[in-house]
């Protein structure tokens, strides 16, 4: 299944408390148990105002209903190509 990145923009994200982030989680693995196998969430980054967050989907658009469902926004979404971490560099 292809890999996504997604750049999520809202402010004052990494001031939210763990008891909203829990929230929002909950959240986002409601729609994605209504979505079904077709899209699943890896991890999240937070930062002070954006949330990087990385899927495996079926395709684009699954990722952006599950933003939609949930109330996410998904201002960039972009499919990873390829990979490449430290020990690229002895390939």
């Amino acid at each position: 299944m292809p890999k996504y990145v997604i750049e999520r923009n809202i402010p004052r994200l990494g001031a939210l408390s763990p008891a909203e982030l829990q929230a929002a989680s909950r959240r986002s693995n409601g729609v994605l148990r209504d979505l079904g196998p077709q899209v699943q969430w890896v991890q999240s980054f937070v930062t002070g105002d954006k949330m990087y967050c990385v899927y495996n989907a079926a395709d684009e658009e699954v990722v952006r209903e599950h933003a939609r469902r949930g109330g996410f926004p998904a201002d960039s979404v972009a499919r990873v190509v390829t990979m490449i971490d430290p020990t690229t560099a002895e390939a």
